[in-house]
């Protein structure tokens, strides 16, 4: 199968962004890692519609793409084409791989899954990371009475109340 492809994990995550309540990665990033002119993908996506249906692949609107470009210092005038780019979901770059049949377009497709599993991954540990810590809120707000109570005995212990105390030493005259 040729020879592997080296792209760091990190540049595959820092091409993938959120929009439109989806991880999305953008036609140019994936045209750029596939290594083939975007004008090139979206001749192939264009030809294979029917394979990519709004809920695999979108186009950005004009406020999305600026959104993104005053976001994003990668995404500067005159670095991109004129047209607004295709956002393609997970499922949707899965099927860029098919319509470009070519060695690279899987190898480099297997990492960009393995980043967006391994997204996924860290997005289940921060989830149960946030239910643990709101369980523990739970148990301090139900327990914090107890604590306050706790609290109050161990005042209570470590400073006793003083009784006057008997004068000792010798009396003098009338006292008793």
């Amino acid at each position: 199968m040729g020879k592997e492809i080296a792209i760091p994990q990190e540049v595959i995550v820092n091409r993938i962004y959120h929009i439109r309540g989806k991880k999305v990665m953008l036609s140019n990033d994936l045209a750029e890692l596939y290594q083939v002119a975007t004008r090139r993908l979206n001749e192939q996506v264009k030809r294979n519609t029917r394979r990519f249906p709004e809920r695999y692949m979108f186009q950005l609107t004009e406020e999305e793409y600026k959104s993104l470009r005053s976001q994003n210092a990668t995404l500067k005038r005159g670095q991109h084409s004129k047209y607004l780019p295709y956002a393609f979901t997970e499922h949707g770059i899965l099927m860029l791989s098919s319509v470009l049949s070519s060695e690279r377009a899987d190898k480099v497709n297997m990492l960009i899954i393995d980043a967006f599993v391994k997204l996924n991954e860290m997005l289940l540990t921060h989830k149960d990371i946030l239910l643990n810590l709101e369980q523990l809120e739970k148990q301090v707000v139900q327990n914090s009475g107890e604590i306050q109570m706790i609290f109050s005995a161990l005042k209570e212990l470590l400073n006793p109340p003083q009784e006057p105390r008997k004068k000792v030493g010798y009396k003098i005259g009338n006292d008793k």
